[in-house]
């Protein structure tokens, strides 16, 4: 099976569906004449794209990845589309 998602015109993922196989080459299009919009593929695997894309992400299509909301006001986002904590993750044994 194939996952695709759903963009929104500011490549906001908005719905992510399981295509079958034998529609995974075309899945876009296959996507976009059954339902309408703009689709990009996604993998459970996370083969392609980063990661698996959940509604919410954000696709960025200069690099080609989905980008996770950002978690906290605080947190930036570095170049390679990881959320970073203002301050690192203490050594020892706590919960982050």
């Amino acid at each position: 099976m194939a996952h695709f998602a759903e963009i929104d015109s500011t490549n906001t993922v908005l719905r992510v569906i399981v295509v079958a196989d034998e529609h995974e080459a075309n899945g876009a299009q296959w996507c976009n004449n059954l339902l309408g919009g703009t689709w990009v593929q996604t993998s459970y695997n996370n083969r392609i794209r980063k990661q698996y894309a959940g509604v919410g992400y954000t696709y960025d299509a200069v690099k080609d990845q989905f980008v996770a909301p950002q978690p906290f006001a605080s947190w930036s986002l570095d170049a390679n589309n990881d959320w970073q904590a203002p301050t690192p993750k203490p050594e020892g044994d706590y919960m982050w």
